[in-house]
């Protein structure tokens, strides 16, 4: 991914993912915004990569009149809240969070699923940054500067709802990843949230986010990460739909990244089921299956 400053007329590439030296050469210069996207323990930590504005999923970028945790806010209150952190349409964007490589996807699909395709993923995180010898600030993330003029131009179909899983489910030639554990898919782990039913959805595959990374959060390179979805999914371009869901739509998102740079979103359409585990795990009609399915039944 190429990026450079507004000012020089030039624009990014398609890259989806960026390196911590990628982004020293670059911090600072006009047009690139750098947004901590952490949650929970590292979710205002006291330092930063300098300049870093927050992202925050567990507060004004969640829709919290929704009944599952981190929903999707509607296109007005983003927009909104993107412009109060000062990003423009022209600029770019780079997110990264305080865990190696966790929440930062959820940002960098939430920004792509308003129609905002100047977005990276920082590779490894603040951790990654850090063990760079990388500057930083010892304070939160923050932002007082002049508002910007994002416009949210959303894309319904990155964001899918329960009725969209239950029609992919039925579909050959859809899959639905599930990214929690396989202890939690198989549901002989309890869910960290009270309530929910233990177990996956019938018919669903599991593969935990984790496993598309190496040590220290950071991504595994295109070739592995394919071989992580062949035996799933088929390869690239096998399937029309690759839906991900997860606990509460956040690491979901890592299984998005790593299709993408695997190449699956070449022709596939790729989505995100918003309330994964929190809507789909409480008491319902909804169907729910145990015991271990990691990979497809045969015929």
């Amino acid at each position: 991914m190429v990026v450079v400053g507004r000012e020089s007329g030039e624009r990014p590439g398609g890259g989806a993912l960026v390196d911590a030296g990628w982004l020293g050469e670059r911090l600072g210069r006009p047009g690139l915004v750098v947004f901590d996207a952490s949650v929970g323990a590292h979710r205002g930590a006291g330092r930063r990569i300098p300049g870093a504005r927050p992202f925050d999923l567990d507060g004004a970028l969640s829709d919290h009149d929704a009944p599952a945790p981190h929903t999707m806010p509607a296109a007005a209150p983003f927009a909104e809240e993107m412009r109060r952190l000062g990003l423009d349409d022209t600029d770019t964007v780079v997110v990264y969070d305080g865990a190696g490589l966790y929440s930062s996807a959820r940002a960098w699909w939430m920004l792509r699923a308003m129609g905002f395709d100047r977005v990276a993923v920082l590779d490894g995180g603040l951790p990654a940054w850090i063990a760079a010898g990388r500057e930083v600030e010892a304070r939160g993330p923050a932002y007082e500067g002049p508002r910007g003029s994002f416009t949210a131009r959303p894309r319904p179909g990155l964001l899918v709802d329960s009725a969209a899983v239950r029609a992919a489910l039925a579909d050959p030639a859809a899959a639905v990843l599930d990214a929690r554990t396989r202890e939690r898919f198989a549901g002989t782990a309890p869910e960290p949230r009270a309530g929910l039913r233990g177990g996956h959805m019938p018919g669903a595959l599991n593969l935990p986010f984790g496993e598309l990374q190496r040590d220290g959060g950071r991504m595994r390179p295109p070739a592995e990460l394919r071989a992580a979805f062949e035996p799933l999914v088929g390869a690239v371009g096998e399937r029309e739909r690759l839906l991900f869901s997860c606990g509460s739509g956040v690491t979901a998102c890592v299984l998005a990244l790593g299709a993408t740079l695997a190449g699956y979103g070449e022709g596939t359409g790729l989505a995100v089921y918003d309330g994964s585990w929190s809507e789909w795990g409480l008491p319902s009609d909804l169907p729910v299956a145990t015991g271990s399915r990691a990979v497809p039944e045969g015929p």
